[in-house]
């Protein structure tokens, strides 16, 4: 009686499909990281970007965006009233996340209006609130001891991984989000609390990063 020949894989067959599967998971995972610090470098841009702005607007009208006690006068044509006046203090009052009519949410608005960035000045617009890329707020707020810093004015972007928020440590300040220029803090019952130095950080949590202006 002839033997029926058996169906199955041989061993040359299974090492080229296992191989193959390897090549498609490392394809994923380095495309997965490529990903991930594209987000981190725009994450970074966001923060580098907004003191240049400042600067600008500083050079350009010796006050603060938002606190800009003749931003009318500055901002607005053919007689209207563009946008609301600050109180002229040197400070930017208000938390970096607020809404409605607070000097750091006007801060956008005057920004916007002395063509120092792009995006809506009308307020009231559901696209005014500036996003980072990936959705969180972005906002500024006097420093006022804000993640333990004693800078005058921080800048905040919100709903960052932990793994994202250590590639951007490494590249604007330490390393470490708990010390330095840029620190990283979660939401509490009384605001945000600060990670302590040292402290390691959950890749999957969010968290919120503020850096000194």
């Amino acid at each position: 009686m002839k033997k029926k020949p058996q169906n199955g894989f041989t061993l040359v067959e299974i090492a080229i499909v296992l191989l193959v599967i390897g090549l498609l998971l490392g394809g994923v995972l380095k495309g997965q990281e490529l990903i991930d610090s594209a987000k981190a470098k725009n994450l970074a841009q966001d923060l580098r970007s907004i003191p240049a702005m400042v600067h600008a607007y500083q050079d350009r009208f010796r006050t603060l965006p938002g606190d800009d006690p003749a931003a009318v006068r500055h901002l607005c044509s053919g007689g209207e009233s563009c946008t609301v006046v600050g109180n002229g203090d040197g400070l930017i009052e208000g938390a970096w996340d607020a809404t409605g009519s607070a000097e750091t949410l006007r801060f956008w608005q005057h920004l916007r209006l002395a063509n120092l960035m792009t995006g809506s000045t009308d307020t009231d617009d559901p696209g005014f609130l500036p996003r980072n890329a990936l959705g969180g707020r972005l906002g500024v707020q006097r420093g006022n001891g804000t993640l333990g810093m004693t800078a005058s004015l921080v800048v905040c972007s919100d709903a960052i991984p932990g793994k994202l928020v250590r590639q951007l440590d490494i590249a604007l300040d330490d390393g470490d989000p708990g010390r330095g220029s840029l620190r990283a803090g979660t939401t509490g019952v009384t605001g945000l609390v600060a990670i302590s130095a040292g402290s390691p950080l959950e890749d999957g949590n969010s968290y919120t990063v503020c850096a000194s202006l």
